[in-house]
Formats: structure tokens, sequence, C-alpha cells
């Protein structure tokens, strides 16, 4: 992707986004307009049902904006021809969700390699990737654990090395510490804010936990 370093690291531009129930339409997002630095790690806040989610599918392009545009370093990813946007979406973008979704009948290793064989790349060096990554989220003990052998934390751990092993530009967290107790919360944080502070990683994450805004760098609040 062709980018320009002298414009921002992601622009979201009167967004707009509807959905429809019994030919009724259901106005989610109107006219959200912000943006966000490279770095930055922004918590995204409002009630439940005022769009976060909504908001965090279309930046991470899995779903389209009725309106308005969403560029990242000037590219406006929705533009790109389909392979060209598939692979953006795969390589550009890690997501972590409340629930991991972890597949079940594979290691946490296996899980982590996943996002790197879709492209192809060589086994070996996958392997070794995704064993570096492990060892980054403190799990270096867990190499061929399945999920079911891992605590909640453990698992939501595995999510966030699966949602970094491309190396994305930007890492997507929908309440990801909303299926944890408080000690694994906290101790997801701790993990988010170091991977921030160590590899200048941008996270976005729409949260209800004040602690996570307490320690975001930014909060943006959808009324």
């Amino acid at each position: 992707m062709k980018s320009d370093k002298n414009l921002p690291f992601l622009k979201v531009e009167s967004v707009y986004k509807s959905f429809w129930n019994n030919r009724n339409e259901i106005s989610v997002l109107r006219n959200v307009t912000f943006t966000i630095d490279e770095g930055e790690v922004v918590a995204i806040m409002g009630p439940s049902g005022i769009g976060k989610s909504t908001l965090l599918n279309l930046i991470g392009t899995l779903d389209t904006p009725d309106s308005g545009e969403i560029y990242f370093q000037g590219q406006n990813p929705f533009e790109l021809p389909e392979k060209e946007f598939a692979k953006f979406r795969n390589t550009r973008i890690g997501f972590v969700f409340q629930f991991h979704h972890l597949l079940p009948e594979f290691t946490a290793l296996e899980n982590v390699i996943i996002p790197l064989i879709i492209y192809k790349t060589d086994i070996e060096k996958a392997e070794s990737s995704a064993k570096e990554m492990l060892r980054r989220v403190g799990l270096e003990e867990r190499f061929n654990h399945r999920p079911s052998a891992l605590s909640g934390g453990e698992r939501q751990r595995v999510a966030v090395a699966r949602a970094l092993i491309n190396n994305p530009l930007v890492v997507l967290a929908d309440e990801p510490s909303g299926n944890l107790d408080l000690l694994n919360s906290k101790m997801l944080i701790d993990l988010l804010m170091e991977i921030n502070r160590n590899f200048n990683k941008t996270f976005i994450i729409a949260t209800h936990n004040p602690s996570i805004a307490e320690r975001s760098h930014r909060v943006i609040y959808l009324k």
C-alpha cells in the first residue's frame, strides 16, 4: 500500500452507517469524524448499542460505510481491487475480540501461525515467528496447549499474539477485557500497554472498562 507519512495515520471522515430491520432504518453512526496518530492507544467509549463495535468493524474493513471515508495514511482501503483489499485486511489490521475466537482443535502455536500460512509464509519461518510472538505475550510454556487447556486470560493473550503476528498497522480490540476477571483484565491491559510502549503499536479499543480508558492516551466518546 502506498502511503504519505505526512498525512494522518488514520482518518475517519463524516462516516454514516445504518441498518435495516423490518423496513425500518436504524441509524447507528452519524457524521463520525476523528483522526488517530501512529502509536496512540485510543479508547472508544459510550453506552451499549451506541455503535462502538460497528465503528471498529468499519475501520477494520469488515463492513462498509453508507457514506464517508476512512483513510490509512492517505489510502482508502475500500478503493483497492478485491484481492488487494482482502490482503490489506488480513495483513495490515489485527483484531482482538471479547471472545477469543481461537480454533479449538489447534494448539496455541497453530492458532498464531494460521494468519502467516494463509499467504504461504515458509512453515519453519512462520513457526519461528509465532513462537517469538507467544514469548512476547508470556506464553512460552503454552505452545502446544489447545484452548481448552488454557485459562481465559491465556486464551486472550493467544488472541493478541495472533492479532500481532503480521505486524499490522493497527490493532482493533472490541471489549477485550469484557470476558475476563479483574486479575486477568489487569494483566491484559498491562500487556497491551507494554506492546504499545515497546513497539509503538497503535491500538483502538472499544470498551466499557474505566481502567482501559484511564491508561489510554485518549478517549473518544460516542453519544
